[in-house]
């Protein structure tokens, strides 16, 4: 059996990677990426040492070039993490977000189509569901909720969602879509808000933060989101949506200063900038429908993940002290 992971030399992907190779040892797996300023090569690098694991580099927007990659490989699963994902560059230019998550997840799924692919699972957000009042914790998005998106990049993934169950829709193809709230842990890019605080706060640097710092997310370990992605290409039906959160609200003001007190470091280090357009105020999402059918929950709690993610940071300087200059 052979899975392509796309987009794993990134975060999440990545992440995923390890979790594929060490839980399916009679698995052959193929992470194509395009290696952009995102993803990281060296992420990879005990992977390329499993005589299991392939990489290929290349654009899943690429039509000729992954039909190619298809025909060669005859892959059983694939699972597409391949995304940009960062809003402010959303909003400064849609139009690399639209070629990669839109034109690239068609690709993909028309190169599985002609090529036979019995799963197909595409990685998705909740930022698709727009954002939640802040006075109103008791309202969660379900599957069910609008698609009301705030900026180009959810956009982008939106179409992508509403494209895949299209083609469930005409023509039977065998795909699920998961919607994940905030991820954090190992691996994760520095242009985010977990990672950026960890390492300013190591170097003194000011940590700015949008507004007032009360926006609301609910943050997912990306060890979780891995062994429910797992659960929903075993047993999760064909066309769904499966909402996967963390249940674990802060706001960000609240996250950098658990980054803070854990590095011994003052919030004089916070400061406050301009809010960034079409703010989302508040994301989390009702995950009772993967919980009752497939048997999820999250059980890696906040408190400790987030320690745990700052040690790796402080403990993998060689893995992240070349890529400073995103700061």
């Amino acid at each position: 059996m052979k899975i392509l992971i796309t987009g794993g030399a990134g975060f999440i992907g990545s992440n995923f990677v390890y979790y594929f190779l060490e839980k399916y040892k009679d698995w052959n797996v193929v992470c194509l990426d395009k290696l952009t300023y995102a993803a990281n090569i060296h992420t990879l690098d005990r992977a390329m040492q499993n005589r299991n694991f392939k990489f290929i580099q290349g654009d899943i927007a690429d039509r000729d070039f992954i039909f190619d990659v298809f025909d060669l490989e005859n892959f059983d699963v694939v699972v597409n993490f391949a995304a940009e994902s960062h809003v402010d560059k959303s909003i400064e230019d849609s139009t690399i977000f639209l070629k990669t998550n839109v034109l690239g997840t068609q690709v993909l799924m028309d190169a599985s189509r002609r090529f036979r692919v019995k799963r197909f699972h595409q990685v998705s957000t909740d930022e698709v569901y727009g954002d939640l009042p802040m006075d109103r914790p008791d309202l969660l998005f379900t599957e069910s909720s609008i698609i009301q998106t705030s900026s180009p990049y959810a956009a982008s993934k939106a179409a992508a969602d509403l494209l895949a169950q299209s083609y469930f829709r005409t023509y039977g193809f065998p795909v699920t879509i998961s919607r994940c709230s905030n991820n954090y842990g190992p691996f994760q890019f520095l242009e985010k808000l977990i990672p950026s605080t960890i390492i300013r706060a190591l170097k003194n640097q000011k940590l700015p933060i949008y507004g007032t710092g009360e926006n609301i997310r609910d943050w997912l370990h990306v060890s979780d989101h891995c062994t429910a992605i797992d659960l929903i290409l075993v047993q999760g039906k064909m066309g769904e949506v499966y909402n996967i959160g963390g249940n674990n609200e802060r706001t960000n003001l609240q996250v950098v200063s658990i980054i803070l007190k854990e590095l011994g470091k003052s919030e004089n280090l916070i400061e406050y900038a301009e809010d960034r357009p079409g703010h989302d105020l508040r994301y989390a999402v009702d995950s009772t429908k993967i919980k009752n059918l497939l048997f999820w929950e999250s059980s890696i709690r906040f408190e400790k993940g987030i320690v745990d993610t700052v040690r790796w940071y402080q403990n993998h300087q060689d893995w992240w002290k070349d890529m400073i200059w995103v700061l």
